[in-house]
């Protein structure tokens, strides 16, 4: 099937939902399955400042958790349209459709806010409609990550998600800088509705070795990387970081604290520290017990909780946690590093005993949750930060090279 390069109807609030499925990460690789986003949609990058220093400083869980945030304040406010979004461990990428664009600026401007006064933590922000990208030289297509149905996580192709990211940092065409800003001063104090956003899960112990998080850039064929890597990982046994035997609860859960501060709106904190202990130890002694009630399944849950997991693809990006056994570790190096010699791609790499997990559950009785994974000990911003480091290496190298006669 040819890609489709006609840009949808403008306003098209079904646009993502009317897209086609991929139903497992090595789909997203297929670009017929991407489709132009409508001009008038917008889309919008965050970005954690820092989170190297509050990772290192103990705060990685948070970091995730704020990352995570506007991914959970817009699928809030634009319920129940369907939107694209990724999450990338330190930021996010969300899509909305024109009618919640300046909403989106006011909660993208709360969001802000909150994370600096409740958690410290500086959130760049930016959005821009598409038609705008396409003016400054990018474009935005989508595809429909979809492991369960009405679970949906959204891949781009086409550069738009990187310049805006470009834009938001404060690099790039100043124009753009300008247009995507959204200033300090928007926001009121207001709460922000971040219902769903919860972090209750234990870290996920490596059942195999250790927890892998790699960042694979400017591959041609990326879909044939991927399928390399997990083809190596995948060696005696399931490389997803999320199964029944690496799933663990205690109560009272690591995160409930923060689960309660982003959702207590504007209500004493006291009050929503008792109600997400209540709520968790509710749902503790039904994993225990394995008894559906009222129309949840924990059985069901926990399977599904393996499945609707995130796979973050943009542009010539992708990134992702698997889980290793150490001899794959290496094999899986050495393979990229043949691949970055001979110029193929750029990569980043983190080796740790666990990972972290986000969830955004709208419905569990539904069946409407995801969940977002990122490696321990710092996961996707230390994997970026090798990356970083390699791509100056080499550049350093190439110009230490005497010219060729």
């Amino acid at each position: 099937m040819p890609l489709t390069t006609e840009t949808p109807e403008s306003g098209a609030a079904d646009f993502f939902a009317d897209l086609p499925v991929s139903q497992s990460a090595a789909d997203t690789f297929d670009a017929s399955r991407y489709r132009p986003a409508p001009d008038d949609w917008v889309l919008v990058v965050t970005d954690i400042v820092d989170s190297t220093i509050a990772i290192a400083n103990g705060q990685h869980k948070t970091v995730n958790f704020v990352a995570a945030m506007a991914i959970g304040a817009l699928k809030n406010l634009c319920a129940p349209t369907a939107l694209p979004f990724l999450f990338g461990g330190d930021g996010s990428v969300v899509m909305v459709p024109p009618q919640h664009a300046q909403a989106t600026r006011l909660s993208l401007a709360r969001v802000r806010g909150f994370a600096l006064r409740e958690f410290g933590l500086s959130l760049r922000i930016g959005q821009a409609p598409v038609a705008v990208l396409r003016r400054f030289g990018s474009d935005v297509l989508v595809g429909r990550f979809e492991p369960t149905p009405g679970n949906s996580f959204g891949v781009f192709l086409g550069g738009g998600v990187g310049t805006l990211e470009t834009a938001v940092r404060g690099r790039g065409d100043p124009e753009l800088i300008a247009l995507a800003a959204i200033p300090m001063e928007l926001d009121d104090g207001q709460p922000v509705d971040l219902a769903g956003l919860s972090c209750r899960w234990n870290p996920l112990q490596s059942g195999r070795g250790k927890m892998l998080t790699l960042i694979l850039s400017g591959a041609v064929d990326p879909g044939t990387v991927h399928a390399r890597v997990m083809q190596l990982a995948g060696q005696g046994g399931d490389a997803r970081p999320v199964r029944l035997d690496t799933l663990g609860t205690s109560w009272p859960p690591k995160g409930f604290m923060l689960e309660a501060r982003v959702t207590r709106g504007g209500g004493p904190l006291w009050k929503a520290v008792l109600k997400v202990l209540l709520e968790t130890l509710v749902a503790r002694l039904l994993f225990v017990l394995r008894r559906p009630v009222g129309g949840f399944d924990p059985d069901k849950y926990l399977r599904e909780v393996t499945t609707n997991t995130d796979f973050c693809k943009h542009d010539d990006t992708v990134s992702f946690v698997i889980d290793c056994p150490l001899d794959c570790i290496e094999q899986i190096r050495s393979y990229l590093d043949a691949q970055v010699a001979s110029g193929a791609l750029r990569y980043g790499m983190n080796v740790s005993e666990t990972a972290l997990m986000t969830c955004l559950v709208a419905s569990p009785t539904q069946n409407l949750h995801v969940h977002f994974v990122d490696g321990g000990d710092g996961g996707y911003t230390s994997a970026a930060k090798t990356m970083k480091a390699h791509a100056s290496t080499a550049a350093a190298a190439a110009a230490a090279r005497p010219p060729t006669p």
